[in-house]
């Protein structure tokens, strides 16, 4: 059994579900299969995190690179994001789950467009806990698109360039209002974050695991809450600081 510390919680925990196409190659299986899989790893993960209380959990479900894989597996994954959204509205309703969503969701199909926009405003009320789905999502569009938005206030004349700062920057992101992650999983055992959250990530934990996304499950993930707590987050400060500061956060 994993010992979980329920006063050292993550409060946002961020995933890069990677694998499923090599679970399913390793069995002689479809790449298509392995998606199917993965669902179940997608339900059981969101089921863990609101049963122990982590409020944030955002999961990199289709990257804006992922339009270039092959039609059929495209299409497979679309008709899995959306056969998720209309069967798990339910359960999300009964647990109190709010869904969001980022990324450039006007590059997805009609019909799944419309499912997210439904289960996005169905759910917006719930408190128990928030699943940010990053779809057709990458790091350095939003980026982009932020600095944007903040040059047409420039060109507006409602900003100056000496008031852009960090926090208007953040505030421009499709995660605006959302804590920046604690914790970043990445499975399958690749060492790299594949343009996701890039500024969201500055002072995240990062965790990889050899663990293919469809083999991730309750265990799995609370081995990960486990090495997150056993580390210690210094936010560019020294050890000592650090102490001293959690002693003045406790008295």
């Amino acid at each position: 059994m994993v010992a979980i510390d329920k006063e050292r919680l993550p409060r946002h925990v961020a995933i890069i579900m990677d694998g499923n196409g090599r679970w399913a190659t390793q069995r002689g299986l479809t790449r298509i299969v392995g998606h199917r899989r993965g669902k179940d790893s997608v339900k059981e993960v969101v089921e863990t995190a609101r049963r122990l209380g982590i409020p944030y959990l955002s999961l990199y479900a289709f990257s804006s690179e992922n339009w270039h894989r092959p039609k059929d597996e495209v299409s497979a994954l679309m008709r899995f994001l959306r056969h998720y959204l209309v069967t798990e509205v339910k359960r999300m309703m009964k647990n109190g789950i709010r869904l969001l969503t980022i990324g450039n969701i006007r590059k997805l199909p009609r019909e799944v467009q419309l499912a997210l926009r439904d289960v996005v405003e169905r759910t917006k009320r719930n408190t128990g806990m928030t699943v940010i789905l990053a779809v057709s999502y990458g790091g350095r569009e939003e980026l982009t698109e932020a600095v944007r938005a903040i040059a047409r206030r420039v060109e507006r004349g409602d900003l100056g360039p000496e008031a852009i700062d960090e926090e208007l920057v953040a505030s421009s992101l499709g995660t605006a209002g959302i804590p920046d992650p604690d914790l970043l999983i990445r499975t399958s055992g690749e060492m790299r974050i594949s343009n996701f959250l890039l500024w969201q990530i500055a002072y995240t934990e990062i965790y990889v695991t050899d663990t293919l996304w469809p083999d991730f499950r309750e265990r799995q993930f609370l081995e990960a809450i486990t090495e997150f707590q056993s580390r210690e987050r210094r936010f560019g400060r020294t050890g000592e600081q650090t102490e001293r500061e959690h002693l003045r956060v406790a008295h």
